[in-house]
């Protein structure tokens, strides 16, 4: 989960968003079905403590606290499992800081240079934005309104924030260069390093390999279980309160008069006239001498399909069509043949638009007239789903209404007598933890997905279920992510602790061979003086091109290798308290790609691409300088504690 954080911050457009995304975000949010975070528990952090002052503006742990809530919101719409705790050790609380320092910084930097960002150019990137636009097209008052409410946020903060990020953007953008030019003799060096194969040997010292010793106490698995409670913690679980409103749930009864349908009946009379149509394949061909031929050849037993792609032409097939529908993609002739023609008859060539037209009669789809008493069942059936649908639509509306007019869900289940339901303790899938072989209804997905985009105490939501299902939505209680009791891990944390203990025992004899190989001693002697039965060692041989190209991350110990020095020896830990690796460097050949000028070209590219990003941050450092900006590194530290603990820890 934490390298969600950290390949956003490293990737391009994670340098995008550090420096100049407090737009993108703002209208993230704006747009989004987030409806914010900001209530919740007091922290004991004072909200008010600067952070950080950059030319004469302090940012506040308040600002930080918000901006960070809300940009936790708008990741759960990417990933509903992520919560505040993953995200403040992912490294977000962090990325809100510094895009905070950064985008103040560069809007400070910019003002001393004669910049401006005038409320015309804001106003222009609002109202060009669709979700904000009315059935005309044009900028809707109302729509921008209810998103600013949805989002708590307000009209000068969020222009604050478009003007800061647009600075931000006007001076980094001219740095970000797609391809920065790159010296080739730079590339060269580079190029070589993907060239260079490195020879090693690797031997296993598995934990299972040593003894375990005896079995832990109480005291032990307390002490381990309080250490490691992050292990085992379960993902956070919300309760969910709701209420369907389909057509079902419809308590006012739906009638339909015979005079309803006879008007629908005639609304409609085309669907139930008599009508002729034919199914027919047809081929439009160039000149007459080619038209006749192909005729000439369908008539005497080919296929027409076969015929007109062995002329290097294309038939085409229209379906049960009525007559003008044929004349209007051929021509009136070739139609007036057509219906004139018996089933499975060729017709033509007959001039057309374009060439000439030959065709075959495939079938004849003529429908009688439907009469009214006929067509009664299926327009009772089409005016009762309408006026159905009518009833939904009034409901949903009158709900709308009610949620922008501040309405509670209590207050909206009562006033349209709906019945509301509350959720066991779900994680973001909409699983039970406490009954995992549940299965989750794909209605519920969506319901639960709302409960995960907002917080308790947010206006609730109508979420689609289905074509004519629709619910109100509205969180009732977070539970932060946890452990469950010691009682009930028993076994497994027992498990983990004796496992540890004999993958630290390995890691004593790993150690002692590191040595051992270090001093001189043959890496497969000093695996043969530990006396235990272990793996036999394994050739370890690869180029840094291979790992370039592996897929699904480097394992570690290739990673190790590419960073040891020839005729050395180094330990690293296997996954899981599996055990060791200890890989000893035999050689190292260096690569020379004087003579590949492909590779050498590609990564003039790749480094290229990786210029202009640094460029930005080197200069987004210089600006921070330039405009004094000095930061409180203990008091965030201080505020990510707080937030870790924010939340209730209320468990079911």
């Amino acid at each position: 989960m934490l390298s969600f954080f950290r390949r956003l911050t490293h990737s391009k457009v994670g340098v995008v968003i550090t420096i100049g995304g407090l737009i993108v975000l703002a209208l993230m949010f704006l747009l989004s079905d987030v409806t914010g975070v900001m209530g919740g528990a007091v922290s004991s952090a004072n909200s008010g403590d600067s952070l950080a002052s950059v030319g004469g503006q302090k940012i506040s742990a308040n600002d930080v606290r918000s901006r960070a809530q809300r940009e936790l919101e708008a990741y759960r719409q990417q990933n509903p499992n992520v919560d505040m705790a993953q995200y403040v050790t992912g490294g977000g609380v962090d990325g809100v800081f510094n895009r905070l320092v950064d985008t103040i910084s560069l809007e400070v930097f910019g003002h001393k240079q004669g910049m401006v960002i005038s409320n015309r150019l804001v106003d222009g990137r609002i109202a060009s934005i669709p979700q904000l636009q009315g059935p005309d097209g044009k900028f809707s008052q109302d729509a921008y309104d209810r998103a600013l409410r949805q989002s708590h946020q307000t009209d000068a903060a969020l222009r604050a924030d478009m003007k800061q990020g647009m600075m931000a953007q006007l001076l980094v953008t001219p740095l970000q260069a797609e391809n920065t030019p790159v010296p080739k003799s730079i590339a060269q060096i580079y190029a070589g390093l993907l060239l260079e194969k490195r020879h090693a040997q690797i031997a296993v010292i598995p934990s299972a390999a040593l003894a375990t010793g005896p079995a832990p106490s109480d005291a032990d698995l307390a002490a381990y279980y309080k250490a490691n409670a992050a292990r085992y913690s379960v993902p956070e679980r919300r309760t969910i309160r709701y209420a369907n409103v389909s057509a079902k749930t419809l308590t006012d009864p739906v009638t339909v008069s015979d005079a309803e349908i006879a008007k629908a009946y005639q609304a409609q009379i085309a669907n139930f006239r008599a009508v002729q149509r034919r199914t027919v394949t047809r081929v439009i061909v160039g000149d007459a001498a080619a038209a006749n031929a192909l005729a000439a050849k369908v008539k005497s037993g080919t296929p027409i399909d076969a015929a007109a792609r062995a002329a290097g032409l294309e038939p085409a097939t229209l379906k049960a069509a009525e007559k003008s529908a044929i004349a209007a993609q051929t021509s009136d002739a070739f139609a007036d043949a057509v219906f004139a023609a018996a089933k499975g008859a060729v017709v033509g060539p007959v001039k057309g638009t374009l060439g000439y037209v030959v065709g075959r009669v495939d079938s004849f789809d003529d429908r009688g007239e439907v009469s009214l008493a006929a067509a009664t069942q299926q327009l009772r059936e089409q005016l009762t789903t309408q006026k159905k649908n009518d009833q939904l639509r009034k409901i949903h509306d009158a709900l709308d209404d009610a949620i922008s007019n501040h309405a509670t869900f209590d207050q909206l289940v009562t006033r349209q007598k709906l019945t509301a339901e509350t959720s066991p303790p779900v994680v973001a899938s909409g699983a039970d933890p406490a009954h995992p072989d549940a299965k989750v209804p794909p209605a519920a997905k969506a319901i639960v997905d709302a409960g995960f985009a907002s917080q308790p105490g947010d206006a609730p939501q109508l979420v689609p279920i289905d074509a004519d299902t629709f619910a109100v939505v509205s969180t009732a209680k977070v539970f932060p992510a946890a452990p469950p009791p010691l009682a009930a891990i028993h076994d497994a944390v027992a498990h983990d602790l004796t496992m540890e203990r004999a993958a630290k025992a390995a890691g004593d004899v790993a150690r002692k061979v590191v040595a051992q190989a270090n001093a001189g001693t043959p890496l497969a002697k000093a695996v043969a003086a530990t006396g235990l039965k272990l793996p036999p060692i394994q050739p370890l041989d690869k180029s840094r091109a291979e790992l370039a190209a592996a897929q699904g991350g480097v394992p570690a110990p290739l990673a190790l290798m590419f960073g040891m020095a020839a005729h050395s020896a180094k330990v690293i830990a296997a996954p899981g308290n599996n055990g060791w690796f200890v890989i000893w460097l035999d050689r190292i050949d260096r690569g020379n790609a004087a003579n590949r000028p492909d590779i050498i070209a590609a990564t003039q590219s790749d480094v290229g691409k990786a210029v202009g990003g640094e460029y930005v941050q080197q200069f987004v450092k210089a600006v921070r300088g330039t405009v004094k900006a000095k930061v409180d590194a203990a008091g965030l530290a201080k505020l990510k504690a707080a937030m870790l603990g924010q939340e209730t820890t209320d468990q079911p």
